[in-house]
C-alpha cells in the first residue's frame, strides 16, 4: 500500500485502487472492513471481480483469499450485491426509458420459415394421381 508495504493477496492494480479510495496501510483496511473497501472501489468506477472482495477479507484475516469458507464468501456477495446496487449509475450509464411493448401475433399457421430442400421430394406432399 504505502511504499514498501505489501497487503496480503492484493496485487499492484488493487492496490492503486485502494489507495485512491483513501485505503493505504493495513490498519485503514481494517478499519473500513473489506465489504466497504469493497464498495469504495466500486464507487470511484472501478471494476473490481468479487476476487477483490474475497482477497481483501483474506488481508484482513491473514489468509490467502481462496481459504476464506463458502459460508463467509455467500455473506460477503449477498452484502456486496445489496451495497453495490444502492450506488448511482455512472454519468452516460443510465439505462434507457423503456420503450413501447408490441406484440405481433400470427392466428393463421403460415408455416413459418420455408422448409430447407434435402434434395428429395417428399412423398407426403406430392399429389396422388390415379391412373
Amino acid at each position: 500500500m504505502s511504499s514498501g508495504t505489501k497487503l496480503r493477496n492484493i496485487g499492484p492494480k488493487s492496490a492503486a485502487w485502494l489507495r485512491q479510495t483513501g485505503i493505504r496501510t493495513q490498519e485503514d483496511l481494517v478499519a473500513v472492513g473489506s465489504l466497504a473497501a469493497y464498495v469504495r472501489v466500486k464507487r470511484a468506477g472501478f471494476k473490481p471481480s468479487l476476487n477483490l472482495l474475497y482477497a481483501l477479507e483474506g488481508a484482513i484475516l491473514g489468509c490467502h483469499w481462496q481459504e476464506i469458507p463458502d459460508e463467509r464468501r455467500s455473506e460477503l456477495v449477498l452484502a456486496a450485491g445489496e451495497e453495490v446496487a444502492k450506488l448511482p449509475l455512472p454519468k452516460g450509464k443510465r439505462m434507457p426509458a423503456a420503450g413501447p411493448v408490441t406484440t405481433v401475433r400470427s392466428d393463421e399457421d403460415d408455416g413459418g420459415a420455408p422448409e430447407p430442400d434435402f434434395g428429395f421430394d417428399d412423398p407426403a406432399t406430392e399429389s396422388s394421381t390415379a391412373d
